[in-house]
Order: C-alpha cells, then structure tokens, then sequence
C-alpha cells in the first residue's frame, strides 16, 4: 500500500520505514487520540475507516472528515509539537500503522524526497480547506449534503452495494447543517427509492439520484 506521506521514496526505503512504525488494531468506535491530546505520530491507515470529529464553539461535537486506507492524519505533529486539534476514532474496525516524528525526521534528514512530499502533503490539505470554505459559504446546503452522499458511497461501495455506517446526525455535521434539514431531504430520498435509512446506516440504491443533486 502507498500513502502520499511516503510519495518519492524508494520501495527499499519504504519499506524501512513501514517497518519502524506501530500496527494498532481499533474496534468500531474506539478513540485513536483525543482533542487536546499530546501528539507525536501519524497514522497511515491500513483496514476500515476513521472519523475525525472537533469540538464546536458551542460545545457540541462535530464530524469533519472521513479517512480510509491509503490515507493518512495527524500529519501537523511532523511539524509542531502543539496538542491534538481534533478527535479521531474507527468508524469500524480499523488498522494503522502508527509512524512516531523522531522516524519520519530523520528519513528527512537522509532523503530530500521525504520533505518535498510533506510540503505537497500540507499543500494539498490548504487547498482542500479553501474548497471546502467556499462550498460552506456558497453551495447551497443540500448540494452540500449530496456531495458527501456522493463522496461516501464511492467510499463504502462493494460488490454488495453501497452501505454508509453513519447515522443521519453524522452525515449532518459533514454537510455542515442542522440534524432535522439532513433528516428531512434523508427521507424524501428514501420516499424516492433512492435509499434506505437503517439503524445507524444507510443505504445508497440508486447512486445516480445521488449524483444528480450533488451536481
């Protein structure tokens, strides 16, 4: 498995270096760290999917993003030692491999290629935190809440069908609306055949009634 953490580096080094990191196994809904939390590796996911969730000015908490294998988080303890700015738990059970910063400092120190894919790494994060301001502030809430549909059923789609384990509250906070908004336009696609609202799931039976809205 690649991860673009490790982009540019040799197969022998990659392997070096998968080599020093930490496998951990998590069960569905165990928390990987804590908002706040002292922080000093990354993961790069393995198996299953995770959830990065935030504490709101209100209190509440939210759902921001979700990671599957080949991508990696917690990548801002490579460069700052400040606390965990977020929460990060499996959604199932999940696999990563736990790469400390003192290894992933000194593959910088011997391989340039390392530091040039950081740099495109947290380059690739500003860009996608722009797009994601402008969607908030200009794109209409359910194309929003389409979007992530969209998103997740390419995420969890199998040869089975596409099963979403996320509750509808969830899929709200990742569309950045309210839980009754989210659970009306939720049904009304369900009224329309193209989902099927389980206990905390859902799933997608007609993808191109998705796409379509999220166009």
């Amino acid at each position: 498995m690649e991860w673009a953490l490790l982009a540019g580096l040799s197969e022998s080094d990659r392997r070096a270096t998968t080599s020093q990191a930490r496998r951990r196994r998590f069960a569905r809904r165990e928390v990987i760290f804590h908002e706040g939390d002292v922080g000093d590796s990354v993961h790069l996911v393995v198996k299953g999917h995770l959830a990065i969730r935030v504490t709101t000015p209100l209190g509440e908490t939210a759902l921001l993003r979700v990671f599957g294998p080949g991508e990696f988080f917690g990548e801002l303890v490579l460069i700052s030692d400040g606390p965990r700015s977020t929460t990060a738990a499996a959604i199932e059970h999940a696999e990563t491999l736990s790469l400390h910063r003192s290894v992933f400092e000194e593959l910088r120190r011997r391989n340039p290629a390392s530091q040039d894919a950081l740099i495109d790494v947290l380059a690739g994060e500003v860009r996608r935190l722009a797009s994601a301001l402008v969607d908030a502030l200009y794109l209409p809430g359910e194309t929003r809440l389409w979007r992530w549909v969209a998103k997740l059923t390419d995420v969890y789609t199998t040869a089975d069908g596409a099963v979403i384990p996320l509750t509808q509250e969830e899929i709200a906070q990742l569309a950045g609306m309210t839980r009754p908004t989210a659970n009306r336009l939720l049904r009304e696609a369900e009224a329309a055949g193209a989902i099927i609202i389980g206990r905390g799931q859902m799933t997608v039976v007609a993808r191109d009634w998705i796409e379509r809205r999220a166009a």
